[in-house]
């Protein structure tokens, strides 16, 4: 479901003409309109209808009332609005119409706001991106359901949430599905609500002894463009029927899974959810009724290799919900395993499979492959036997323009080259800061490319690469030769200056889930850092997304090649990350152009460590 921004030649130009009101008090507006292109041929309407048709509405910032209304294609070419804070509100689509229908795949509704200032003559310029505000439901049955219930069962869908101040809910039907309606899209308009949730609620019929069947539930925080596409299955032990959903969310081409399973508490395996799926270890659970053991130790699994009779037992754990919980580990990656419950040495129910991660390392990991770029090397080769080495992956601030040192062509300011001295094949990437004509340069090397200049003062670069594994820790070989800080430009708020001591290295590296419309970035590398705006100069440990940090910083020179370990903190366990983020620095203030002009870093056989 792939969405494009479309600008239209639609600005509301609000200037100060001379038949502006003699105030001090009164200023103008420049407002842009953008709403999405229209790929989809089955649309109602086309960009330029969807803008002609488009509400625009002016609030006091403090939602204190209605300033201004306006019809996009009937606004005035001037408006004057007294010095304040205001909110723009603009509305496109089936939303603004006098008797909308229910949203659909051609019935789209827009919606978008920001927030302005205007000050007394003066022209504030604004902005407005309008986002499809619907949320699409597809329903999926599995083809086993039949096995348990009557023909006739439903599941009912309904959109809840808060109306917010100032808005209207134009649709949130409920929706009754049956088994014919399977993979049907659903669109409901979410504009005007907050907390925005999916109500369900499934009712059948039994087939083994004709009861009635009913379980509800939410799916809550159900986001605008979102397409949630949910299975509803039968979860079958020892005769209980309990139900779970599979659900995918598909915004833009982005897809994040997560599993949510409604089961009652009858003895047997309980599915482990995604994220309790390593690369080397899992967390397995089962219920177990209280009448069928004496003691929770008579309670054990056993797992073993899909295939294979080779059967290892581990003990289970009480937990505190009354089920229970254990812990295998030593396992080999994207590997299936079986496992089974075992109560009192007899076995409960049939095994179950599941596949632990894949473990894999960076690409060009002992940065053995490069290719020619004028006067440097860039850390890729086409021709490298592993497809991951063939194209780029890793980035740095090469070469004299990157530096923004524009005109030369001195291989002095290549900052990070390829070395014969090494660890592992037959170079290493060696870092080196100078001072380059008018500016310090740290070497530096990362996942990610480097973006281009903002002027002379400094530049562009692109964090971040896919990457959905979940390593422990990561291994590498590292040289620092340094002295003491000579450049200074400027340091971090609340550090005291650190000219005159040792130069720093630092290699850190972070999982996250980082969204590239808010930090700016691409899909590819969703962080976007400028080097002249410290507010982008992020802490990967506590940002938004981040989801496990780690970091190693040598200070002063250490003598030689050393092998470093840094662990991998997590501060959330139950996400499964998009990207990685590893950069190297031959000096750690380097982003700030200070550091020591003779310290050079040296990096070889990077390995991502797996638990």
């Amino acid at each position: 479901m792939k969405r494009f921004v479309y600008l239209l030649a639609a600005s509301l130009l609000f200037s100060c003409a001379k038949e502006a009101p003699e105030t001090g008090g009164v200023g103008s507006l420049s407002l842009a309109v953008r709403v999405p292109e229209v790929q989809d041929t089955k649309a109602a309407m086309t960009p330029e209808q969807l803008l002609a048709g488009a509400r625009i509405n002016i609030y006091y910032a403090d939602f204190s009332g209605l300033v201004r209304t306006y019809c996009y294609d009937q606004a005035p070419e001037t408006i004057y609005l007294p010095a304040g804070s205001y909110r723009v509100d603009v509305e496109a689509g089936e939303m603004t119409k006098a008797d909308p229908v229910n949203p659909s795949v051609e019935q789209k509704s827009y919606a978008g706001s920001k927030d302005f200032t205007i000050t007394g003559n003066q022209t504030t310029q604004v902005t407005v991106e309008a986002g499809c505000c619907n949320v699409i439901a597809s329903m999926l049955f599995d083809n086993t359901l039949d096995k348990y219930f009557e023909a006739g069962y439903t599941l009912t869908l309904t959109l809840n949430g808060d109306v917010r101040e100032g808005r209207t809910v134009y649709s949130s039907s409920p929706v009754v599905l049956s088994a014919s309606d399977a993979g049907k899209e659903y669109f409901y308009l979410i504009d005007g609500l907050d907390d925005a949730a999916l109500a369900w609620s499934f009712t059948g019929v039994l087939k083994k002894d004709g009861s009635s069947f009913t379980k509800t539930g939410t799916i809550a925080a159900v986001e605008m463009g979102k397409k949630y596409e949910l299975t509803l299955k039968y979860v079958a032990k020892d005769g209980t029927i309990g139900l779970g959903f599979d659900i995918v969310v598909d915004a833009s081409e982005e897809i994040f899974d997560d599993v949510v399973i409604f089961e009652p508490a009858a003895t047997g395996i309980v599915p482990s959810a995604n994220y309790e799926i390593w690369a080397r270890h899992a967390t397995l659970h089962a219920d177990v009724d209280s009448g069928e053991y004496d003691d929770p130790s008579e309670v054990r699994f056993e797992y073993a290799k899909s295939g294979s009779a080779d059967w290892k037992s581990v003990a289970a754990s009480l937990n505190a919900e009354g089920g229970f919980d254990a812990l295998i580990s030593g396992l080999d990656p994207a590997t299936k395993y079986a496992y089974r419950l075992l109560v009192k040495g007899v076995v409960a129910g049939d095994p179950v499979v599941l596949t632990t991660d894949a473990a894999p390392n960076v690409p060009n990991a002992s940065l053995e492959y490069t290719t020619d770029a004028g006067k440097y090397k860039e850390w890729y080769n086409a021709s490298a036997p592993q497809v991951a080495d063939r194209t780029p992956w890793w980035g740095s601030g090469n070469g004299s323009k990157a530096m923004g040192i524009d005109g030369s062509a001195d291989m002095n300011y290549v900052i990070c080259k390829p070395d014969s001295d090494h660890v592992d094949g037959s170079q290493s990437a060696c870092l080196v800061s100078q001072w380059a004509a008018v500016k310090f340069a740290a070497g530096n090397l990362f996942s990610g490319y480097f973006g281009g200049l903002v002027g002379t003062k400094g530049g562009i670069v692109y964090y971040g690469r896919p990457f959905t594994a979940r390593p422990a820790a990561l291994k590498m070989w590292m040289k620092y030769s340094t002295g003491n800080v000579n450049r200074v430009d400027s340091w971090p708020s609340g550090e005291a200056s650190p000219e005159g001591k040792p130069d720093r290295a630092r290699v850190y590296v972070a999982l996250g889930t980082w969204d590239y419309k808010k930090y700016g970035g691409t899909k590819d590398c969703p962080v976007r850092i400028n080097t002249t705006d410290k507010s982008t100069f992020y802490n990967y440990k506590t940002m938004q997304g981040s989801i496990a940090y780690g970091e190693k910083v040598l200070q002063g020179s250490n003598g030689g090649w050393k092998e470093y370990t840094i662990p991998l903190e997590y501060s959330d366990l139950t996400v499964i990350p998009t990207h990685i983020i590893i950069s190297c620095a031959s000096s750690m203030l380097g982003d700030y152009f200070t550091g020591c002009d003779s310290s050079k870093l040296w990096i070889d056989k990077m390995e991502l460590v797996y638990e």
